[in-house]
């Protein structure tokens, strides 16, 4: 590849930090992850943090915590990654899916309460590629019927929407640490929350069930393999302390991105909302409506032949295989989420794409564009 999707920002700061770890004794449950937590809780102004193993562990503990299990639903969108609706599924509830807005690609509110009947116990909004736009009328609602907000952030660590931190809107609430997230541990997530109830059910959940004063192979309740050893959590130390310049390099490549393609009338280009101060997660073009989803899958077949790393994000939850055999969804049941995502395609977007990089991503798009 001439320049890939995504690609992770380590300095010799992490590699010392985790070369610091493994000379230690303590490689699990040491001093690592309390202090990793605490700097995660401090960071967002949340009371309680508890890291686990991948962002997917985090949403399940979320939704196991707050006792959602068969029978229940949780009201969330199509236009995400599958582990948002696969937490759901794995505490045996219902996904209640709302189409989405067509300018933000988040969950539509105005279409939430329609939805609501009475099984519905929470709604999980999915802060999409680091855009919050709709959170705070999405808690509205939640508060207004007594609803659980579990909040996938997993996209948006940085982002600030009308003055308050993304992961700060949720009952509980969960940032990720995959290698193409803002900040990695490699593998990784971190349930925040001010509840400390559920904080503590999160800690006994995530080690086998554990309780606070046992032993080792005492165990209060069932519970999971889902720790964050502390060779992560070194790692997510110092990459959480190059936050603020971590935000700058990618905004930096955002505004490159919208400055190369201003002008390009075949294409919708992404734009931070109004009152955001947004923490970019990827940088997702759509083609114009006059485009067909052939045409688009045919774009993005002739990017990766010139070497330029693209993919479709996302393609739509509800249309997957298993979700189609489960609950017989078809094209057409969420008409603005089908429409966005034959059409999307994101392009190579992390901190150090170059501006070289750029045009030539730019470039290539263009002469894609006109061979469609």
């Amino acid at each position: 590849m001439k320049v890939n999707l995504s690609r992770p920002d380590i300095t010799e700061r992490e590699i010392n930090a985790v070369v610091e770890v493994l000379k230690s004794n303590s490689l699990s449950l040491g001093p690592k992850l309390p202090e990793f937590e605490k700097a995660m809780a401090d960071y967002s102004g949340r009371k309680y943090a508890v890291a686990v193993n991948s962002g997917t562990s985090g949403l399940f503990l979320c939704m196991d915590a707050l006792g959602i299990g068969p029978g229940d639903e949780v009201i969330t969108t199509p236009f995400t990654f599958i582990a948002t609706i696969n937490c759901i599924l794995q505490v045996g509830a219902t996904p209640v899916f709302v189409d989405i807005d067509p300018v933000s690609l988040n969950m539509d509110p105005a279409k939430i309460e329609e939805k609501i009947t009475p099984r519905t116990k929470a709604i999980e909004p999915v802060v999409v590629f680091g855009n919050p736009w709709g959170i705070d009328e999405v808690c509205r609602i939640a508060k207004k019927h007594n609803l659980a907000i579990v909040e996938d952030s997993c996209e948006a660590l940085g982002t600030v929407y009308k003055g308050r931190k993304a992961g700060t809107f949720g009952d509980m609430s969960l940032y990720a640490f995959y290698p193409n997230k803002q900040v990695t541990t490699g593998e990784g997530g971190m349930i925040v929350t001010d509840d400390k109830r559920l904080a503590d059910l999160c800690i006994s959940l995530r080690n086998q069930g554990r309780g606070a004063g046992g032993g080792w192979l005492a165990h209060e309740r069932m519970g999971y393999n889902f720790r964050l050893s502390d060779i992560n959590c070194a790692m997510g130390i110092v990459q959480l302390s190059r936050l603020d310049e971590i935000k700058a390099k990618r905004k930096k490549v955002a505004a490159m991105y919208q400055q190369l393609l201003a002008n390009e009338d075949r294409i919708i280009i992404p734009h931070e909302p109004k009152d955001c101060d947004m923490s970019w997660f990827v940088f997702v073009i759509r083609l114009k409506e006059n485009y067909t989803g052939e045409q688009r899958n045919k774009l993005l077949s002739k990017m990766l032949e010139r070497g330029i790393q693209v993919s479709n994000y996302f393609p739509p939850v509800h249309l997957q295989p298993f979700m189609v055999e489960k609950f017989g969804y078809k094209e057409g049941d969420f008409p603005i989420t089908d429409a966005v995502c034959c059409r999307t395609a994101a392009l190579p977007f992390h901190n150090n794409i170059t501006r070289q990089e750029a045009e030539l991503v730019c470039k290539e798009l263009r002469q894609c564009l006109d061979e469609l």
